[in-house]
């Protein structure tokens, strides 16, 4: 058994104190199960999990609410699917905060994240990017207030697992640098409408400025080393994988999903990459001072 930070934390909310307990059996089966390097690794390799799991805990329960109304909301209940969503999802963000699950910090770069998500959706939608089939009150347009809380649980995420690993970095690039990457990034979501689309370039862009970064992370008691542009290829990986499962909830739909699911095109794939950057220059932009370039063990 793992938790989800590395130590207790001197706080006596219910939160802390779940942690702090589950410290001392985490301890304790570490002292049981740890006897050489290949115990060490399983044991670290559950670790990772553990807290993974625990950083994706918004965008889990965002995911499992898309399929349990899927299969289990009612026809013609008097509240919209999509509203309902609203709520549970706002319900959710308030018991995070209130049991100390989520740090008011993070919260601030969720609302962030959610107002930048927002407005793309707003703008893709009207470009028929992609459509949400169902009706709602709770709306701006052609857009339900639920799906700023899709992207919310990527910043939920990034946030997340940065406190939990305790992220530290080698050759982290200039913040101004990366600020600059990520607003052509986003200036590009909406101006390959009407001009050329320059992603390609962005990808070279991303490689050029984080090709040397590596990003130390703690899944137990040591950090370990990682490039960071293999930790946005992954974590862009399994957003693709959880959008499948969006789209399969007919929580929204792409052109050719209309009347039946299929996969999502893998060009998503290098779209999530690309998002990934915006959300992880607004956490740099938060932790800016605390992990700073050259900040490796």
């Amino acid at each position: 058994m793992t938790l989800p930070d590395s130590s207790p934390r001197p706080e006596t909310r219910p939160s802390a104190r779940l942690l702090a307990r589950l410290h001392a059996a985490r301890e304790a089966f570490r002292a049981r199960a740890v006897k050489g390097p290949w115990s060490l690794a399983a044991f670290e390799f559950l670790a990772f999990g553990i807290k993974q799991a625990w950083a994706c805990l918004f965008g889990g329960a965002m995911l499992a609410l898309l399929l349990a109304t899927h299969f289990l909301y009612p026809e013609g209940a008097p509240l919209a699917r999509y509203d309902f969503l609203v709520l549970a999802a706002l319900a959710l963000q308030a018991m995070l905060l209130m049991t100390g699950l989520e740090t008011w910090e993070e919260a601030r770069i969720i609302l962030v994240f959610h107002i930048v998500g927002t407005i793309m959706e707003l703008f893709k939608t009207a470009a028929g990017s992609w459509i949400y089939p169902e009706p709602s009150l709770l709306r701006i347009g052609d857009v339900p207030l639920f799906s700023g809380f899709m992207y919310a649980a990527v910043g939920s995420y990034l946030a997340r697992v940065w406190r939990i690993f305790d992220f530290r970095f080698t050759r982290f690039p200039p913040l101004l640098a990366q600020g600059l990457l990520a607003a052509a990034i986003y200036v590009n979501f909406f101006a390959h409408h009407w001009t050329v689309d320059i992603r390609l370039a962005l990808f070279a862009a991303t490689v050029l400025l984080y090709g040397r970064c590596l990003v130390w992370f703690r899944p137990d008691a040591a950090h370990r080393p990682m490039p960071l542009v293999i930790g946005f290829l992954l974590v862009a990986l399994f957003i693709w994988f959880a959008e499948n499962i969006g789209t399969f909830a007919r929580a929204w739909a792409y052109p050719g999903q209309e009347h039946g699911w299929q996969m999502v095109s893998l060009s998503k794939l290098g779209s999530w990459y690309l998002l990934m950057i915006i959300s992880f220059v607004l956490v740099a932009t938060v932790h800016r001072g605390r992990t700073p370039a050259g900040a490796a063990p």
